[in-house]
């Protein structure tokens, strides 16, 4: 694992629940903020994904 699909999921985790307590207090500003974080650490954690997989497969020649 590296630094950037720990950070993406540590994001993504953040996100769901800014967006649950945007639901819960009724604000549609912080549930849309929740989702864009989601979507941010879904990104750089798939980024950090493919980093590995590109590491595995250097390694493996």
């Amino acid at each position: 694992m590296n630094k950037d699909q720990i950070k993406g999921g540590a994001k993504e985790i953040a996100g769901k629940s800014q967006e649950a307590v945007g639901k819960a207090v009724g604000s549609d500003r912080q549930q849309s903020k929740g989702l864009e974080k989601q979507v941010e650490g879904g990104v750089q954690k798939t980024y950090g994904d493919a980093k590995e997989n590109l590491k595995d497969a250097l390694k493996n020649r």
